[in-house]
């Protein structure tokens, strides 16, 4: 007997990349979703190939890479930390540094990456300096590099500042009139040339990246963007999914003789469920999700997993003012009870407020980035 050829979709089906999404999906549903309908997951993963993955959340091509050995910068860990504490510090809803291609004092930075979309709130040329034992004052100088195909020639002055040959630590130069313009023409952006120059007579452009210099090559040279993708709300707001909550009156349906019955009839059947100890109503349980399981780890920097919550549970009817149930359950729990359709079900528990997180990561080019993703945390859950 012979079997059925492998077509190129049942590879897929078999293959752990497409069981790993699978993963993904199951446990997004457990947040997304109502209280558990498996046929409803089953679709869900059927139709994965036409749904949203983590590479659309994320946005990251090469989902799953090996841990690097790459550490981020201290200064985007000392943001991320810093945000953690006051979430409105963050300009926008992405930082990303890009590390510089270098050559002595010429310093690219490959802006491909950046979306199309992205509006650019702040550019940040940064460079460690040491302290050095001549002189007192230096003056350092970044131009705009006129052509990179050739040596890089002085372009147009960026800016200057006069620094203390005995202070070190991360210098930061406001750049983002000049990075705008890279982000419109791409074609202008030939790097930046950082020049030094000593306040006495004789001047020195200065390499930095040359050990005996300023030992640059142990920290590097960043340009550091923040921007904003269109997507993000105010930092820590709860997004409600609920509508406005209010109570149905049942009151002025009472009168009905058939729903005065099937509502005598429920609440006595509620009664007898309340005494069993396992009937549980809507409500919010932990959900923790684990990037290292997950096998994200290799890009994750941090957090190594959080909490994103999940909602389970029943709507019983009535529907009390403790599940948050809209109008539109209210009525729906009604027409359920009353047996007007046998197509619509009871209510389902499901996320009715959705709170942001904040990812610190490498993005496909090794670049460090910080974002904020929203609707990431049930933070409250309802009955819909």
């Amino acid at each position: 007997m012979h079997s059925k050829p492998l077509t190129l979709g049942m590879v897929f089906l078999r293959s752990p990349y497409f069981l790993k999404i699978r993963a993904l999906w199951v446990a997004l549903f457990c947040v997304l979703s109502a209280d558990g309908s498996e046929a409803l997951v089953a679709r869900v993963i059927t139709n994965v190939s036409t749904q949203r993955t983590g590479k659309d959340v994320f946005q990251v091509r090469k989902f799953e890479r090996q841990v690097t050995p790459k550490k981020a910068p201290r200064f985007m860990l000392e943001l991320y930390e810093e945000h953690l504490r006051n979430p409105a510090i963050l300009q926008g809803n992405i930082v990303r540094s890009f590390a510089a291609q270098s050559n002595g004092a010429f310093h690219f930075f490959n802006l491909t990456l950046l979306g199309q979309r992205e509006v650019i709130i702040k550019a940040e040329f940064r460079w460690f300096r040491r302290a050095r034992a001549d002189n007192h004052l230096y003056r350092v100088d970044l131009y705009e590099v006129l052509d990179s195909r050739v040596e890089p020639r002085r372009g147009n002055l960026i800016l200057s500042r006069l620094l203390s040959v005995y202070s070190k630590g991360w210098e930061v130069f406001n750049i983002t009139q000049t990075v705008a313009k890279w982000i419109l023409n791409s074609s202008t952006n030939n790097g930046i040339l950082v020049v030094s120059t000593l306040t006495l007579e004789h001047w020195m452009e200065t390499f930095v990246g040359h050990a005996r210099d300023m030992r640059f090559e142990r920290y590097g040279a960043y340009l550091v963007i923040y921007s904003d993708d269109g997507q993000r709300r105010s930092s820590g707001e709860e997004v409600s999914i609920s509508g406005r909550i209010t109570d149905f009156p049942f009151e002025f349906l009472e009168y009905k003789s058939s729903l005065q019955a099937a509502v005598r009839g429920h609440r006595s059947r509620h009664k007898r469920a309340a005494g069993n100890k396992h009937a549980v109503t809507c409500q919010r349980t932990p959900l923790y999700v684990d990037f290292v399981k997950l096998g994200w780890s290799g890009w994750i920097i941090s957090p190594s997993g959080y909490n994103a919550f999940h909602c389970s549970g029943s709507c019983p009817f009535p529907l009390s003012g403790s599940l948050r149930a809209t109008n539109h359950a209210i009525v729906q729990s009604l027409v359920n009870t009353l047996k007007l359709s046998n197509k619509v079900g009871r209510p389902c528990c499901v996320p009715d407020t959705l709170q942001p997180i904040s990812l610190l990561y490498f993005d496909d080019e090794e670049n460090v980035v910080l974002k904020q993703y929203d609707d990431m945390v049930a933070g409250s859950c309802g009955c819909h």
